[in-house]
């Protein structure tokens, strides 16, 4: 008589998984370091007086920028979605894949020649997806997509050190309706300028 229902059998396995990866993380961050305290940093030079629109061909340094990452953004109650402000683009998927399409590889190179121009930005490319899926698979998914942008932009001529990537799957959409046309909008990559900290 001890006859669990599919609800809630899926119910048990995702408190499961949910409990696994909490713990998975707390033995992580709870793990002593054996790192040394790296020196502290030089300080910085002073700034080189800007080019001025006259000077043909001068690449401009990165203004300085910090974008706020997806997880900050929905820490403080913001949206996910890519600022307007902001001069990289997200880029968009098809259902499940995570190879580029035309329109992506369009704003990409758009990308990088920002990115030529404005030397000491770095990125952090974010991978998202649609709900549809288990929660690893989708991160999964998620890393693989920003993995073909950065790969991507690497064959454009941006250094690698340059670009980080981390996948967030499903867990910061955009939009929440259970529709087409939201799942389209969460199923992205999200380019964080950042010129102050060292890609990885």
């Amino acid at each position: 008589m001890n006859t669990l229902t599919r609800k809630q059998k899926r119910s048990a396995r995702s408190g499961l998984c949910a409990l696994f990866l909490i713990s998975s993380l707390a033995l992580v961050t709870c793990t002593p370091s054996t790192r040394t305290t790296p020196p502290p940093a030089p300080p910085p030079e002073p700034a080189p007086p800007p080019s001025s629109p006259s000077e043909p061909g001068a690449a401009s340094s990165a203004p300085n920028v910090r974008e706020s990452s997806s997880l900050e953004a929905a820490r403080s109650g913001q949206s996910s979605a890519t600022p307007e402000a902001s001069p990289l683009k997200e880029i968009y998927f098809d259902y499940d894949r995570s190879d580029l399409r035309v329109d992506a590889r369009d704003t990409l190179k758009a990308h990088a020649e920002w990115l030529k121009s404005n030397a000491s930005a770095r990125v952090e490319i974010e991978g998202h997806t649609d709900e549809r899926g288990t929660n690893e698979y989708n991160l999964a998914l998620g890393a693989k997509r920003a993995q073909s942008a950065k790969d991507y932009l690497v064959t454009l001529g941006i250094a690698a050190n340059r670009i980080s990537t981390i996948s967030y799957g499903e867990e910061l959409p955009v939009c929440k309706d259970a529709t087409e046309a939201c799942w389209q909008r969460n199923r992205r990559d999200r380019f964080v300028v950042n010129s102050a900290r060292p890609a990885s």
